[in-house]
């Protein structure tokens, strides 16, 4: 396997942070409320047992996204469009109808002039093909009226809210507006927060899943959101909400359960990189462009990351029942 395709930061790149050598155990940036063991740095796909059941629903996501064109050669070649390309390909032959875009939809400031190069030319497939998006905003689409022309634009279905639910058969998204949960006196905090508890407790889908584009729990730069994890965790684990997903940190991580969720990262949608280093509780992370698979199956969900080559990196499962 190319290293420098992969451009793991768990495993080849670990120099970078001062650790060598792939079977290495790295360092915890310990959280007490979580039951951890050493997590051994490894290059391979883990290997899991593929669910027999009969396959309910396929989803798709990505965050962090928008870079449009790339101005340095004024053609639309960047990173995103390799991702789309990949993701499409996925499609053709394992359709899913919906996509999860998981914040920062249009660099820099979330400009509508820059909305087909961000989005409809990427994935103008997909979208002819009936493939549904339900937008996240992220820190960047805020900067831009508040985040309202994303709102407001049909294609991302966000039911003219900055946050919304959204269901699927036995599958409920619930789809938070993180900038203002990030910031302690920000005016819709408590209001959002209510929102997510009361909406949880009163859903009767099976599964449960929550979304956002900040993380709560990350091995990369933004580390672990002390705000995110104060307001937002003990919602989770309160309504038994078994996979949280978001963006923000660019590259791909999947977290071993925390009180009963796992956390999936799924930045490398095609903005610039950001190195990871695996934690106690990661089971698996890598700095690479790439998107998600979530597979819901009666009593598991299969969690699989795609490279921008298509390449399967990454498997994991969420089981409905801890």
């Amino acid at each position: 396997m190319s290293t420098n395709r992969r451009q793991f930061l768990i495993g080849a790149g670990l120099t970078g942070f001062g650790l060598a050598g792939a079977g290495k155990l790295l360092a915890d940036r310990s959280d007490p409320s979580i039951d951890s063991v050493n997590t051994v740095v490894s290059e391979k796909v883990p290997t899991v047992a593929i669910p027999t059941t009969k396959l309910l629903q396929r989803f798709a996501v990505i965050a962090d996204t928008g870079v449009g064109r790339d101005v340095k050669i004024g053609r639309y070649e960047t990173k995103q469009y390799a991702v789309a390309d990949a993701m499409t390909r996925y499609h053709q032959k394992n359709p899913f109808n919906t996509v999860l875009m998981v914040g920062d939809n249009i660099y820099n400031k979330g400009e509508m002039s820059k909305i087909e190069e961000a989005f409809e030319i990427p994935y103008r497939k997909l979208l002819s093909q009936g493939v549904k998006f339900y937008a996240a905003l992220g820190n960047h689409d805020v900067r831009t009226n508040n985040g309202k022309d994303q709102i407001n634009y049909r294609p991302f279905n966000m039911q003219e809210k900055s946050y919304y639910t959204h269901t699927h058969g036995d599958v409920q998204f619930f789809v938070l507006e993180t900038t203002s949960l990030v910031k302690p006196k920000s005016p819709d905090r408590v209001a959002q927060l209510d929102w997510l508890d009361r909406s949880l407790a009163a859903s009767k889908a099976k599964w449960k899943i929550v979304y956002g584009h900040h993380n709560i729990y990350s091995a990369g730069v933004y580390k672990i959101d002390a705000a995110m994890k104060a307001d937002v965790a003990p919602i989770l684990k309160k309504q038994n909400v078994r996979l949280w997903i978001n963006g923000h940190d660019h590259n791909y991580q999947r977290s071993k359960p925390i009180d009963g969720t796992t956390y999936l990262v799924c930045g490398g949608g095609g903005a610039n990189l950001y190195p990871v280093a695996a934690q106690t509780w990661t089971a698996f992370a890598a700095s690479v462009h790439s998107f998600g698979i979530v597979e819901v199956y009666q009593d598991q969900i299969l969690l699989t990351g795609i490279d921008s080559k298509g390449q399967i990196i990454d498997r994991g499962l969420v089981n409905l029942f801890a």
